[in-house]
């Protein structure tokens, strides 16, 4: 049933009349937690034929193995965002004090997919309203978070937040962070494509392997064939 409702919310939303609500009405609503100097700095749009998409949702295995099944992505690589230190290990990220999260890169083609859809797919892959943590993945290294690389998905990201929140699609309130993209650091090698490589392992069968399944159902008719 919820996810039902998050799609309808999405389908009302999306299209032209979205982007008018967001240019005009939302404009200063939505720079309220962003730094001025930061707002500065990010690129107006991106005019190219991919643009990246950086979001964190949990265990990156999770979120990647999600997300690479999507049309229009190009390649989804797990990492970590969101911390001062540079070029951080899988250990020190997952200590919990190192401040990055786990996240994943999307590099998609916008005429295939879009940003908006991205969200969706971001929305429906995890609990957005559990506050650092995914199921028994506790931690702020597990918190959802949006890294924006533009002005405009910061502002779509946080349209989205407003209006799901509005449509009560969630028993509790979206506690998703919406930050500016700074940096990315790769995963180590071991953590790219790890349920595709590692599928009968008791994490991936008993924690992803439900999870993608779910995702499929939604977006059966956004997923590329198989092979």
């Amino acid at each position: 049933m919820m996810r039902m409702r998050l799609q309808h919310v999405f389908t009302l939303i999306m299209g032209f009349l979205f982007l008018a609500a967001c240019a005009q009405s939302n404009g200063e609503a939505n720079a309220r937690a962003l730094d001025a100097d930061l707002m500065a700095k990010l690129p107006k749009r991106n005019t190219a034929a991919t643009d990246t998409a950086t979001f964190g949702a949990g265990c990156f295995w999770c979120v990647e193995a999600q997300f690479a099944t999507l049309k229009g992505v190009t390649a989804v690589i797990s990492g970590y965002s969101g911390g001062k230190k540079a070029n951080p290990t899988y250990s020190q990220v997952s200590s919990g004090r190192s401040g990055h999260a786990e996240v994943i890169q999307v590099v998609y083609d916008t005429a295939t997919i879009s940003y908006d859809e991205l969200l969706e797919a971001f929305f429906l892959s995890h609990d957005p309203t559990q506050l650092d943590r995914q199921g028994n993945d506790v931690g702020p290294q597990y918190r959802s978070v949006i890294f924006a690389h533009s002005k405009a998905q910061y502002d779509k990201s946080l349209y989205y937040i407003d209006k799901l929140n509005q449509a009560g699609v969630y028993k509790s309130k979206i506690v998703t962070a919406v930050e500016p993209f700074k940096a990315f650091y790769k995963a180590e090698d071991y953590h790219q494509e790890y349920y595709a490589k590692n599928g009968q392992e008791a994490y991936c069968v008993y924690v992803i392997k439900p999870k993608m399944e779910k995702f499929r159902k939604v977006f059966k008719d956004k997923l590329k064939a198989e092979k």
